[in-house]
């Protein structure tokens, strides 16, 4: 999965707006025109780099302002806002961050994310998904293939689209 297919599908589950998806990059420190947007939704072919049209840092700061969109902005005890933090730092990592990521931003519990996989048709355990959840430096830390988050995308756009979902099953 490239960054650019991420971006579409959170998109589409979430049902975001061509506005919004502004105000969201916006707030990951990003600022793009309706122009730009269009460009970074443009489906990318599938044989090229993962970063050819979206790249980690863009993908990281869009997650960051779904974070800041969705719970608000972090202040820490001086009252100052903090910045949020870019852990993107490998490839095999990028998986595991926009899950995190994403988790924090729609308040979503383990048990969620269990259900978008059952819901996408795959069965994993919970200690498997814990793994995949946890920091990098964490012994027990397994990096997420495209195969996890994938399927929470799917499994979300399922449960929060079924109409959106069966439409395109028939065509």
């Amino acid at each position: 999965m490239n960054n650019n297919d991420i971006i579409i599908r959170l998109r589409y589950a979430l049902n975001i707006k061509n506005a919004d998806m502004i105000k969201i990059f916006k707030y990951g420190g990003i600022s793009i025109d309706e122009n730009q947007l269009h460009v970074l939704l443009a489906k990318q072919d599938e044989g090229s780099k993962r970063d050819e049209k979206v790249t980690t840092k863009t993908l990281e700061s869009f997650m960051n302002g779904l974070i800041i969109s969705q719970r608000g902005q972090k202040f820490g005890a001086d009252l100052k806002p903090v910045p949020p933090t870019f852990d993107m730092n490998a490839e095999a990592d990028i998986n595991n961050v926009v899950m995190k990521k994403l988790k924090i931003a729609m308040s979503y519990t383990s048990d969620d994310y269990m259900s978008f996989l059952k819901t996408a048709g795959i069965t994993i355990s919970p200690n498997e998904l814990s793994a995949v959840l946890r920091r990098s430096d964490h012994r027990n830390y397994k990096p997420a293939g495209d195969r996890y988050l994938r399927n929470i995308l799917k499994g979300m756009a399922m449960e929060y689209r079924p109409d959106d979902v069966k439409k395109t099953a028939r065509k």
